[in-house]
């Protein structure tokens, strides 16, 4: 059993994640914001702090950097967002974050990090080029450190859980990324990547793609459209 401390703004989330944990033996401490989660942090040293990024007072990356400068950064933290962009996961990284959770938070994939937090499992790094100012889409391997410039696009959104086979993804499985782009440039590069990457891996389903990202279909549509992504590309044959 684990001492865990959940820090979320949402009363619903906090709750939902006490209850799946709690059901799984662990011992759960809740805080709503940075300030209550300084308070929980003080009292005792949690085996693992689930984080949230977006909170009124202090956000999340803000929080972990303070913890790393004081010496209190001594557990696995594991980030959560639902808008979180490859920039925020850089930086997370960066500072000692050990994962990343999308929201809305998948049971398998939340057990699954929690798992690997506990474990002290480092961050999935990734193979392909390594230079600066790239970032690579691509395989994690062993238990290599994660650079501060490359991270798969599985570990930037959804904490490197259930990468499928390559072979599976079509081009978008080795893309890399220019990070000296200007950001808008570089925000639409990535996302159309990510959601070529969901299309292929969903074999074209765009219900399963919506609920995968967390979009509405017509927002996903929309999307899709302004990025100009080829909706044939992940349907499979006969699907």
């Amino acid at each position: 059993m684990a001492n865990i401390l959940v820090v979320d703004d949402e009363h619903g989330i906090r709750e939902l994640l006490s209850e799946i944990l709690n059901d799984e033996g662990h011992q759960v401490e809740l805080a709503e914001n940075a300030a209550q989660a300084r308070a929980l942090r003080q009292q005792a040293q949690p085996d693992l702090v689930l984080l949230d990024i977006w909170m009124p007072d202090t956000d999340g990356v803000t929080l972990l950097k303070e913890w790393c400068s004081t010496g209190l950064l001594t557990m696995p933290v594991i980030m959560m967002s639902g808008h979180a962009t490859i920039e925020t996961a850089v930086e997370a990284t960066k500072i000692g974050a050990q994962s990343f959770l999308e929201k809305p938070i998948t049971l398998q994939k939340l057990l699954k990090a929690v798992e690997a937090g506990l474990n002290r499992q480092a961050p999935a790094a990734v193979v392909g080029a390594r230079r600066p100012g790239v970032a690579v889409v691509g395989a994690p391997v062993g238990a290599a450190a994660l650079p501060v410039s490359e991270l798969t696009v599985e570990s930037a959104m959804t904490g490197g859980q259930g990468v499928p086979a390559m072979a599976d993804l079509g081009p978008q499985a080795q893309q890399t990324f220019d990070l000296d782009k200007p950001l808008r440039d570089a925000r639409d590069e990535f996302e159309k990547c990510y959601f070529e990457f969901h299309l292929a891996r969903e074999g074209g389903s765009m219900t399963r793609v919506a609920e995968k990202t967390g979009l509405e279909r017509t927002h996903l549509y929309r999307k899709l459209k302004q990025l100009g992504v080829d909706l044939s590309r992940g349907r499979r044959s006969g699907g």
